[in-house]
């Protein structure tokens, strides 16, 4: 072996351990995403706390893996839980299955389901793949009970005064 490749190896080897690491030290320091980036799914709510899920399974339709499973039911005025006729009583998504394609928050007219950056997702078994309705959900605004939506479409109001022509 030729010494003078030993020294070239060995300055190599020299030289990198002065370098900035290119590993991030996880999970105490988290890798920041890029702003397109698609990870864990969140049902979102208002601001007055009632989600804004109505159930439509438009997001399950649109879903090219079949991952997401939607069964709705009706809202009463005793519990509401979104501003239509129809809340989702059963929201799961089968991460196993999810592609992360973002079709299901294309899909949503209400904004309801968003892609977000979270891309800590592990699981020990199959069952704790599939994310539930709760595990999804916004955690509620602290600021107390949802405020119920008026369901009833308002009169036009007419008494307001024509006004006059300006001359």
């Amino acid at each position: 072996m030729n010494p003078l490749e030993l020294l070239r190896g060995l300055a190599t080897t020299l030289s990198m351990m002065f370098e900035r690491p290119v590993t991030y030290q996880y999970p105490e320091i988290k890798r920041p995403v890029r702003e397109r980036f698609k990870g864990r799914h969140e049902l979102k709510r208002y601001d007055n706390g009632l989600e804004k899920c109505i159930g439509c399974s438009l997001c399950a339709a649109a879903c090219p893996a079949d991952a997401i499973f939607v069964e709705s039911a009706e809202n009463t005025d005793e519990e509401r839980y979104s501003p239509g006729e129809r809340y989702a009583s059963t929201y799961e998504i089968n991460m196993l299955r999810c592609i992360f394609c973002g079709y299901c928050e294309d899909a949503c007219p209400t904004e309801a389901i968003v892609l977000e950056h979270n891309y800590e997702l592990s699981f020990t078994n199959r069952r704790d793949a599939i994310y539930t309705r709760d595990m999804l959900l916004v955690p509620a605004p602290e600021h107390g009970r949802p405020t119920p939506m008026v369901t009833a479409p308002r009169e036009f109001d007419r008494s307001i005064p024509e006004m006059a022509d300006p001359q």
